[in-house]
């Protein structure tokens, strides 16, 4: 449609599509037994479901690959005033959030490991 539009009005484009970033796959199986583990370690409580959105992700490529599971981890503290999201120019992180992060990441492991 838009190329009719456009040789209507007397323009020409030539578009290239390159191929980008595979999309990101969380395996169910997989995600299901991290999303278990992660309720058991962290509480189910600190556990919460995401809105998919539109990113691009270099883990994607993994996810093409091997099973995948995908998460973030909070690093907000309204208690100590961290607030900003990431990737904006007041972000800041709980530094307690690193130590939750690296006993969940060895737990999901330790979890997966005995599957």
């Amino acid at each position: 449609m838009a190329e009719g539009i456009a040789a209507s009005m007397g323009a020409k484009c030539k578009v290239r599509i390159e191929k980008g970033y595979p999309y990101l796959f969380n395996d169910p199986a997989y995600t299901d037994r991290n999303i278990s583990a992660a309720q058991e370690y962290l509480g189910a409580e600190n556990i919460v479901d995401l809105d998919l959105w539109m990113a691009s992700e270099d883990f994607s490529f993994y996810s093409q690959n091997v099973e995948g599971c995908f998460y973030r981890l909070g690093t907000r503290n309204e208690a100590k005033s961290i607030i900003s999201g990431v990737h904006t120019p007041h972000f800041n992180i709980d530094e307690d959030a690193m130590k939750i992060g690296m006993g969940l990441m060895s737990w999901l492991t330790i979890q997966e490991l005995n599957h």
